[in-house]
């Protein structure tokens, strides 16, 4: 092996060796969950991503003006495709638990959407449009316990509903207190 592979060599690998303790770090505490998962006796999460189903799917479709649904994914958020007389339209849904309103906004503001300070169920809320998109809106507000709560509705272009009517009456059924 040349003088110069071999310093390669070594020179690879004194840059992996850095790499690996340089990016490595201890913190010290015991890790812990935000909230103690509802787990049976048989192993399985009970009410895991329950939250997409506080609001039925029949109540989504109406409240879209449509007349079919379809689970379109679940996980980190929800969202469904809604088939009706004034086209389709695509529904998502977020609950964050750890987040607030104030980062929302700045994050929002970044992107340079149209923002509007609304009340949703007696809760601060913020709704949001992207800037010349009248065909979809959103509507961020303060959850039931803790976090915020998102619904963003997206209609193709046509003659549809509100998008921001839609948005926000999700938002209550999410949020309604007298249940």
């Amino acid at each position: 092996m040349g003088t110069a592979r071999v310093v390669r060599v070594v020179g690879a690998l004194a840059v992996a060796a850095g790499l690996l303790t340089g990016c490595s770090q201890t913190i010290d505490g015991t890790p812990r969950g935000e909230r103690q998962a509802d787990v049976g006796e048989d192993g399985d999460f009970r009410n895991l991503l329950e939250e997409c189903q506080n609001v039925t799917d029949q109540q989504i479709a109406e409240t879209v003006g449509g007349n079919s649904i379809d689970q379109a994914f679940y996980g980190a958020i929800c969202r469904w495709d809604v088939g009706g007389p004034s086209g389709p339209a695509k529904v998502t849904f977020n609950w964050y638990e750890t987040g607030s309103l104030e980062v929302e906004r700045k994050t929002l503001e970044q992107l340079k959407y149209v923002l509007t300070e609304v009340k949703v169920q007696g809760r601060r809320a913020i709704q949001q449009q992207r800037p010349n998109d009248p065909d979809s809106c959103g509507v961020t507000a303060g959850a039931p316990d803790t976090g915020i709560i998102g619904w963003w509705v997206n209609y193709q272009p046509g003659n549809h509903p509100d998008p921001c009517t839609a948005a926000i009456k999700l938002a209550e059924l999410t949020l309604n207190l007298s249940r």
